[in-house]
C-alpha cells in the first residue's frame, strides 16, 4: 500500500507508516502526508491548523523553527516544467500540536491526538531512563541501537536489490 493512500480503518499503523528518520536517527513527518493521514483534502485548510500549531509552540516559548522545518519539494506540473511545493518536516511535538489543533469532528483527528501524546511520554520515559544508566549500559544500549538500525539497512538493501552487501557497506564508510 502506497504511503500516501487514504486509510479506510485508522490506526497507530498509519501514522507509522508515513513516519521518516533522517541520518541521525531521528523521528520526523512530512506535513503533506500527515494531511492525507488526517483526511484534510486542500493544503490551504491544512495551512490554518499548521500555523495554529505553530502559534501554540511560539506562545509556549518553544523555538517553533526547531519543530516545523520548512522544506520545498520540486514537483512536474506538466510539460516537463516544475515548481517547488511547500512543505515541513515535523517533529513528534509539532504533529502532537496539529492534532490538537485539528479539526475536532473527525475521528482521525482523536486517534492522532492520541498516538502523539503516548509517542511523546514514552520518549519522555525513555529518555529519563536513559540519563540513569551507567557509561557501560549506555554503550550497550547504543550497540543495541546500531545493531537495530543495521538490520534495518539491509533489509531495505536487500528488498531495492542489493547482492553485495562487503561492497555496500564499504561505500557507505566511504561515503562518510
Amino acid at each position: 500500500m502506497n504511503k500516501l493512500e487514504k486509510v479506510e480503518n485508522y490506526n497507530n499503523k498509519a501514522f507509522e507508516d508515513i513516519k521518516h528518520i533522517d541520518e541521525n536517527g531521528i523521528e520526523f513527518w512530512y506535513a503533506r502526508e500527515l494531511m492525507i493521514c488526517l483526511n484534510y483534502s486542500k493544503w490551504s485548510n491544512f495551512k490554518k491548523v499548521i500555523s495554529k500549531a505553530m502559534k501554540s509552540c511560539e506562545n509556549s516559548e518553544i523555538s517553533v523553527f526547531d519543530h516545523f522545518a520548512d522544506v520545498g519539494k520540486m514537483v512536474q506540473i506538466g510539460s516537463d516544467a516544475q515548481r517547488e511545493q511547500k512543505d515541513y518536516k515535523l517533529t513528534r511535538y509539532a504533529c502532537y500540536l496539529i492534532a490538537q489543533n485539528g479539526d475536532s469532528r473527525k475521528k482521525v483527528i482523536a486517534l492522532a491526538q492520541t498516538y502523539f501524546a503516548v509517542q511523546t511520554r514514552k520518549q519522555e520515559i525513555t529518555e529519563k531512563e536513559y540519563s540513569s544508566l551507567t557509561e557501560d549500559e549506555k554503550r550497550f544500549y547504543q550497540r543495541n541501537l546500531t545493531k537495530k538500525g543495521n538490520y534495518s539497512l539491509n533489509q531495505t538493501a536487500k528488498n531495492s536489490g542489493v547482492k553485495n552487501f562487503d561492497k555496500f557497506h564499504n561505500s557507505g564508510y566511504k561515503g562518510l
